[in-house]
């Protein structure tokens, strides 16, 4: 994990007045704007003016003691997905250029706003939130940490979010995960991503891509650090967590679909983590899954997340689909073809899927898998929409059975210093998010030995 400062060291610096907001917003700033750096691909809107202003407003706040929270003043990105009042929408793409501004934050920015954070900019991200790679026809595509002298992706859909913070341009991000968007750019960037419990952080102002499915949650440089930024988000307080201890944690790796086809890298990665894990005293155990069978059934016509998309973007694409990334509009056009049975059906098959799987994993304290089973590919590899196709698919692959059964989630990373990113996610049932940051918090100061 990068050795940058956490939200809670950042917070102390500023109450010690080692730093305060607007030095760390022009830090922030100067990074973005930066030739050499990735900037100019992971950013579609810098708000310089603004943040300054808020950065300067925050530091006086707290020289009287009135700063809304300890983390006032800490500049956070927001994915392009969400609204600000007064800024347009895009959700990546070039078919909502002529929207109108916003006239009220989305439920998570005001949350974040409201805490103090100073927002400085709109992160790009993959077209309307529809693919778990990150490439971007129109705006660019953001390098990702690995070998950036060749170019490899960043991951998705919150591709220029991980890249903002793995690259000190703000020190958190907020994104959306709905098979993986905050999970995969963290596992493809060595930070922390995590997916919430859907129903405990608001959709409200966030351009849907599946209702059913969308979560939002952080993308920062510790377990910590979501932890506090989650709590933000879902209107909880701020409360220390406590890391478990390693020693008697019981763990299930799922031996079913998730282990399958995994690249070298991910396998001696994840093996080695899990020995790790064992040699500090964690009780591992390997279960089949056989539930997550009957998730490829269900996905068949595309899912939830075709039938929901396409819901939303059909009039959208009537009038302007042929500006639309063509890889984003042939997976939206697939809910087309779905009936009212068919949704309906998927509906009932993914009720029985969640009480079957909870059922399942109820006597472990958490999932234990790979968070993507592949690197990051090569951007050049994938001009191919085969290749494409089918690196998109693996990358989603592991993160998706966790929103298939409205489970929470974060990936850590587990590689050693220098080799590939290989991100372990740990998982639960929904409702048991205090628990995998506890769970989480334990095992990040042992996995990356």
């Amino acid at each position: 994990m990068p050795d940058f400062p956490t939200l809670a060291q950042l917070a102390e610096d500023l109450e010690s007045g080692r730093t305060t907001s607007r030095k760390l917003v022009e830090a922030c700033l100067a990074r973005i704007a930066d030739p050499a750096g990735e900037g100019q691909r992971a950013f579609i809107h810098v708000d310089k003016d603004a943040a300054l202003t808020t950065a300067d407003a925050m530091d006086a706040l707290r020289k009287v003691k009135a700063a809304p929270s300890p983390y006032a003043g800490i500049p956070i990105s927001i994915k392009d997905l969400f609204d600000i009042k007064g800024q347009t929408t895009r959700a990546g793409s070039r078919a909502l250029d002529d929207s109108d501004p916003a006239e009220h934050d989305a439920a998570a920015v005001a949350r974040l706003r409201k805490a103090g954070f100073v927002l400085i900019g709109r992160t790009n991200m993959t077209e309307f939130a529809y693919s778990g790679i990150g490439i971007n026809p129109h705006y660019g595509t953001p390098k990702g940490a690995w070998n950036r002298a060749v170019g490899h992706v960043p991951g998705g859909s919150s591709s220029g979010a991980a890249v903002s913070v793995l690259d000190r341009m703000a020190h958190g991000a907020l994104g959306t995960d709905t098979g993986g968007s905050c999970r995969i750019p963290a596992a493809y960037n060595g930070i922390v991503g995590y997916k919430p419990t859907q129903r405990r952080v608001p959709l409200d102002g966030a351009v849907p891509l599946s209702f059913s499915l969308d979560s939002i949650g952080p993308l920062a440089r510790s377990v910590s650090c979501c932890a506090i930024l989650d709590a933000v988000l879902a209107g909880e307080p701020i409360v220390a967590l406590k890391p478990r201890p390693v020693r008697g944690m019981r763990l299930a790796v799922p031996t079913t679909i998730a282990l399958d086809d995994l690249d070298a890298g991910v396998s001696e990665t994840f093996e080695r983590a899990l020995k790790t894990l064992a040699d500090h005293g964690a009780i591992i155990e390997r279960i089949e899954t056989v539930e997550f069978h009957d998730i490829g059934p269900m996905n068949a016509k595309g899912g939830f997340a075709a039938s929901e998309s396409y819901a939303w973007h059909r009039y959208l694409i009537a009038a302007k689909g042929d500006i639309y990334d063509p890889r984003v509009f042939v997976r939206i056009m697939r809910g087309e073809a779905q009936s009212a049975a068919d949704y309906i059906d998927l509906l009932n098959e993914r009720r029985s899927l969640i009480a079957r799987v909870n059922a399942r994993i109820a006597p472990y304290d958490a999932l234990v898998l790979p968070t993507t089973p592949n690197t990051p590919p090569k951007i050049a590899d994938l001009a191919d929409d085969q290749a494409f196709t089918r690196e998109n698919i693996r990358a989603l692959r592991n993160c998706s059975l966790i929103n298939l059964i409205d489970g929470c989630a974060i990936s850590l990373p587990c590689h050693r210093v220098g080799d590939v990113p290989v991100g372990l996610m740990l998982a639960g049932a929904g409702g048991s998010d205090r628990r995998i940051f506890e769970l989480a918090a334990g095992m990040e100061a042992v996995i990356r030995v």
